[in-house]
C-alpha cells in the first residue's frame, strides 16, 4: 500500500479527482482523522474536512506510480 497527502479545496477539484480515480481498477481510501472513506465516492469526500490535506491510500502497488502521476495536481507538496 502506498500513501500520499492530497488537497481537495474546491468542488471542481473534488469532481475532477473522482473522475481521475475512477479510471483505475484499484481500491483507494481517503483518511481524515478517524474517518476512512472510499476515494471514488463523491458524497463520502464531501463528508470530510477538506480544509486540510487528506491522506490517500492506494491499495494496488503495481498501479501506484501511474496513479500518483495522474493525481499530480492534487498532491500536497
Amino acid at each position: 500500500m502506498k500513501s500520499v497527502k492530497i488537497t481537495l479545496n474546491s468542488i471542481d477539484k473534488v469532481k475532477a479527482f473522482v473522475n481521475e480515480v475512477t479510471k483505475f481498477d484499484s481500491d483507494f481510501d481517503l483518511v481524515s482523522g478517524r474517518y476512512v472513506i472510499d476515494a471514488k465516492s463523491i458524497m463520502g469526500i464531501f463528508s470530510l474536512d477538506l480544509s486540510k490535506p487528506i491522506e490517500l491510500n492506494i491499495h494496488n502497488d503495481a498501479d501506484a506510480e501511474k496513479v500518483i502521476t495522474a493525481l499530480k495536481p492534487y498532491i500536497a507538496e
